[in-house]
Order: C-alpha cells, then sequence, then structure tokens
C-alpha cells in the first residue's frame, strides 16, 4: 500500500455550502445555499466583455493584476478607505476572495502561530489557518444579535495569536460590527501586536441606519491589516473570480510572491473586461444596495407570514432562521428534507459554527423577485418537516 496522505488534510470535509448546491439541484430546489446571484452583472461590464473577447487580452497578466486594472482599483478603494493606495505597491489581484484569504494568512502566519476567528465564521477560515499551519481560536458571536464579549475576545488575545481574521459585513449572519467595536479590536490588535485579516466582500450591501467602516480606516490600523475583497457581490460576477488584497508596501511584497506560486495570476481578460464596473460613480451603488434592501424586505416579510423566527441582517444578503421548533437533532438532516420534501437549497448552520449549534439554517436573498417568491410559495410547506 502506499504511504498515507496529508495529515494535515484529512480532517477536511467538502464545502457544505457547495454540497447543498449539487443537493439542490438533484431534487430540483430552488437553490438558497450557496451565495450567487442569478441576474445578469451591469450591462457596461458584459459590453465590455463582448469586446474583450476578440480584442484580448488572452495570456498572462502581470502576476499581482493588470495595470490598469489595478489603478481603477485604486482609484475606487482609495475614495472609500480614506488612504491614497500605490497601485503598484500596496494591492494583489488574487483569484477571487477565497485566494486573497488564503494568500493573506500564509503571508502573515508561521506553522504553529495562532489566528482569532470569530464564530459563527465562513468555512473557509478554519481551512486557511489547518493549510497554513496555524492554530485558530474561536471566539463566539452571540446570538440573536451576534455581538462579541471583549473580555472574551481578549482572553483570545492573551494566548498572543499572530493575527485575527474580521469578516465585516459578516458570513453567514448579516453583521455590521459598529465603529465602538472595531475601535476594541483595533485597541486590542495595538496592545498584543497583532494583526487584522479583513474579508469585506460585502462592503456595498450595508442596511440603513449601519454603516461599514473599513478597519484599515481606523487610528493606526493601516500599517497591521490586510484588506481582503472580492468584485464579485459587488458586481454581481461570482464566476468571473476577481479579488484582491490591499496593505501597506511591506506586506503586499511578500503577499505577491505567496500568490504568484498559488495562482500565477487571475484571468488577464476577466481584468479588463470589469474595468468599466470599478469607474462607476456613486449612483450604483446607491441602486445596488436599494436592490438588496427591496429583496431583503420582500423575503424576511415571506418568512414572517410563515411564522419562521429569523435575525435581521445588518449587511450582506443572509438570514438565520431557527428551526428548532422542527425537532430535528441534525441541521443537515433538515436541510436534505427541505431540498427534497420542500424543493429549497438552505445551509446547515453548524457548519459555520465552532459551538455546538445545531438551530439555524442559512438562506441567503440574492435572487430574482421572481425566485424569491418561488421560494416562499414552496416554503409554505414547511411544516410537514415537523417531528
Amino acid at each position: 500500500m502506499p504511504q498515507p496522505l496529508s495529515d494535515k488534510t484529512a480532517s477536511f470535509t467538502d464545502s457544505i455550502i457547495r454540497r447543498m448546491t449539487r443537493i439542490s439541484l438533484k431534487y430540483n430546489a430552488v437553490n438558497l445555499s450557496q451565495g450567487f446571484p442569478d441576474f445578469d452583472p451591469p450591462k457596461e461590464i458584459l459590453d465590455r466583455l463582448a469586446e474583450v473577447a476578440h480584442e484580448g487580452p488572452h495570456q498572462y497578466s502581470i502576476t499581482w493584476g493588470a495595470q490598469n486594472f489595478r489603478e481603477a482599483l485604486a482609484e475606487k478603494q482609495s475614495r472609500l478607505m480614506g488612504h491614497t493606495i500605490n497601485p503598484d505597491s500596496e494591492i494583489v489581484a488574487t483569484c477571487g476572495s477565497t485566494e486573497a484569504m488564503m494568500c493573506a494568512v500564509m503571508t502573515v502566519a508561521n506553522p504553529g502561530d495562532k489566528i482569532v476567528v470569530f464564530s459563527p465564521f465562513y468555512e473557509n477560515y478554519g481551512a486557511d489557518a489547518i493549510l497554513s499551519g496555524a492554530e485558530p481560536i474561536y471566539v463566539p458571536l452571540k446570538p440573536p444579535a451576534f455581538t462579541f464579549d471583549p473580555d472574551e475576545l481578549e482572553d483570545a488575545f492573551r494566548q498572543h495569536p499572530k493575527a485575527l481574521i474580521l469578516c465585516n459585513p459578516s458570513n453567514p449572519c448579516g453583521r455590521v460590527f459598529t465603529r465602538e467595536e472595531l475601535l476594541t479590536i483595533a485597541e486590542l490588535a495595538t496592545k498584543y501586536d497583532v494583526y487584522v485579516i479583513t474579508d469585506e466582500v460585502y462592503e456595498h450591501i450595508v442596511y440603513t441606519p449601519h454603516q461599514h467602516t473599513y478597519f484599515a480606516s481606523l487610528p493606526g490600523m493601516w500599517n497591521r491589516t490586510l484588506s481582503c475583497s472580492s468584485l464579485s457581490k459587488t458586481y454581481s460576477i461570482t464566476g468571473w473570480r476577481l479579488g484582491y488584497i490591499i496593505a501597506p508596501a511591506d506586506i503586499v511584497d511578500r503577499a505577491k510572491k505567496v500568490h504568484d506560486f498559488l495562482t500565477v495570476g487571475c484571468a488577464a481578460p476577466l481584468q479588463e473586461a470589469v474595468i468599466p464596473g470599478l469607474k462607476f460613480g456613486q449612483d450604483y451603488y446607491n441602486a445596488l444596495l436599494a436592490k438588496y434592501a427591496h429583496k431583503k424586505e420582500l423575503f424576511l416579510k415571506g418568512l414572517d407570514d410563515l411564522g419562521l423566527t429569523h435575525n435581521d441582517p445588518e449587511g450582506a444578503y443572509y438570514v438565520m432562521v431557527d428551526i428548532s421548533e422542527f425537532g430535528y437533532e441534525s441541521d443537515l438532516q433538515f436541510c436534505k428534507n427541505l431540498a427534497r420534501e420542500v424543493g429549497i437549497g438552505a445551509v446547515p448552520g453548524s457548519s459555520f459554527f465552532r459551538e455546538p449549534e445545531n438551530r439555524y439554517i442559512r438562506f441567503h436573498f440574492a435572487k430574482s423577485d421572481e425566485t424569491l417568491n418561488d421560494a416562499l410559495n414552496r416554503l409554505e410547506l414547511i411544516g410537514k418537516l415537523k417531528r
């Protein structure tokens, strides 16, 4: 027999989120599990993509991102983050925010280092830490408001972590951290000399009266923050896999090398095609938020009419639904039954929690009104799942 495979990856399962997409397809269920929209990207981007198909580029771009892509991205994010970003030394273009986060963790952490992760968390973060040889320290966000206890957070910092991962707005719970909470994290990061790796892919989907604060914009935080994000959610191009890291030049210099050996570079023609989107004015982002605020209102009212208990997301496009009343020991089994018998795909909440939590499932509402109304009509049959 051959030698055993990697111990590091022995504990991995497949992605539960992506598994639920496959289960949804199997039963022809409305897929409210994996968070991608069913409507088109902006016309300006699609029109440019058609031109690029004939014009190119079709070969490698510069490893860390095409020059004009980085320049357009730097101009956009400089306005938002309150820092004049150098496109040549402070940006790495990556294959989605998934690679951005992996690259950021590998840039910062040595094997054996500790990394603080809030729970619930997007499932990739645990894998990022393991693949980097780092040890996650989980700090709970307490339902239903999903706030953290500052004393519990400092207990984690007392273990001398190398970094903290901050998803804001948060997937899966839709929490938008207040400026005061972020300042608490910033104070601890300074006190204990810790890097902060942010995942801000939902930066433009924050519902009134909440506001998004870029962690790197806080006093003294630029030098210790690796800001990771993606164009996937902002421009409805999740399949394009365009992400980035923004950080100080000395950090980006190291991240460029990690990225080079992970993926070489992201797709050159897609970098070119998305540039019109990066140059949109504020009207686009206002309209994007209005679109998602409408979808949130439509879907959450539908859940209320069905008598389902849920949280009220402050950002992103996910909602956590409490399934305690249905009497299941396994939220995964509930989601399988939901797909098969009701025709709705959802993600079991336990896949996001480090704690033994089994009472939530996650829906997303990044769908057309027609799809959301179809889903709500199907959910009228959810009572049949009660035990």
